[in-house]
């Protein structure tokens, strides 16, 4: 199988172009608004899931420091919504509670990788045939991996320079270590979301012969679009946030709403793309085996 990074033979606005035009086909704008429902009704499960996880092997210090990244990851009054929740969940609920919570949060936190499971077997034009407790496994495989790689990427972004101050110390290295590792863990977290795009898009959909990639362009782009989409968002919310005017105290809901739809859309636009130079491949497979067919015939007769 190609390199998906030759684009299937494919100009970059020849791919833009055939993107576009497939992101309509599918009605991309329709599932990603499904795709931020499921996630609602997913995400405080998963944090959940999340921090009874890092509960195990942490302190609540690094608790609450995550607690607090994760209500700044969303743009405007929602995070503070997000923190809130989080808050109040833990405030309520006992050790025994929450230990025993772990599986129902971990169930629940799957239904929105389920939504993603069912767009892109959609986007890649491919049935459901996977046994019910296959399908399943892998969308809990999938769920638990991308919560280690956010806790890891968060722990990181939060604790890195203390990290590598440690390291330094304990290995007797200097300020270029120091100076090295400014840059390498941030590096590692951006990592960590390139390749939690490429586990959805290689797991995810029910396509048989897969090739395993680190990142794919589907994963670059989707990474990228969501970042400049969220940065843009909550410069516009910075700028004119006229949400709550308009609807009082939802109006964080609804940031949040459309902040999970902009994630949602970013997932599926990064499938897209995958899909297409995925095709422009098999095209070009199937054209050369028809004209290997043809020369063979020629020579016989």
């Amino acid at each position: 199988m190609p390199s998906l990074w030759k684009f299937g033979g494919l100009t970059p606005l020849k791919l833009t172009q055939l993107t576009v035009k497939k992101i309509g086909t599918d009605e991309l704008s329709t599932r990603s608004a499904a795709l931020s429902y499921y996630f609602l009704l997913a995400l405080f499960p998963m944090f959940l899931f999340l921090m009874s996880l890092v509960g195990v092997f942490s302190g609540p210090e690094l608790r609450e420091s995550i607690i607090a990244a994760f209500g700044r990851l969303a743009p405007g009054s929602a995070s503070q919504l997000v923190h809130n929740v989080i808050n109040q969940t833990f405030q309520s609920s006992t050790g025994v509670k929450l230990a025993a919570g772990i599986i129902g949060a971990l169930w629940a936190a799957s239904g929105g990788m389920s939504a993603v499971v069912i767009s892109l077997n959609v986007i890649y034009r491919t049935p459901e045939t996977r046994p019910w407790w296959k399908q399943k496994l892998t969308i809990l495989g999938l769920t638990i991996a991308l919560a280690g790689l956010i806790i890891v990427a968060l722990i990181l972004v939060l604790y890195g320079g203390r990290i590598g101050q440690l390291i330094a110390e304990h290995v007797g290295l200097g300020g270029v270590f120091r100076a090295a590792w400014q840059a390498l863990h941030w590096s590692v977290s951006f990592a960590a979301m390139f390749l939690s795009y490429s586990l959805i898009y290689y797991l995810a959909p029910n396509v048989a012969e897969r090739k395993w990639h680190w990142v794919t362009p589907g994963a670059a782009a989707g990474v990228g679009l969501w970042l400049l989409a969220s940065i843009g968002f909550r410069i516009y919310l910075h700028f004119f946030n006229s949400y709550s005017a308009t609807y009082g105290s939802l109006g964080a809901v609804i940031i949040l709403m459309l902040w999970l739809y902009i994630t949602g859309f970013a997932i599926l636009v990064g499938g897209e793309i995958n899909w297409v130079i995925e095709n422009e491949d098999k095209k070009k497979e199937v054209f050369e085996t028809k004209m290997r067919q043809i020369e063979e015939h020629m020579k016989a007769a």
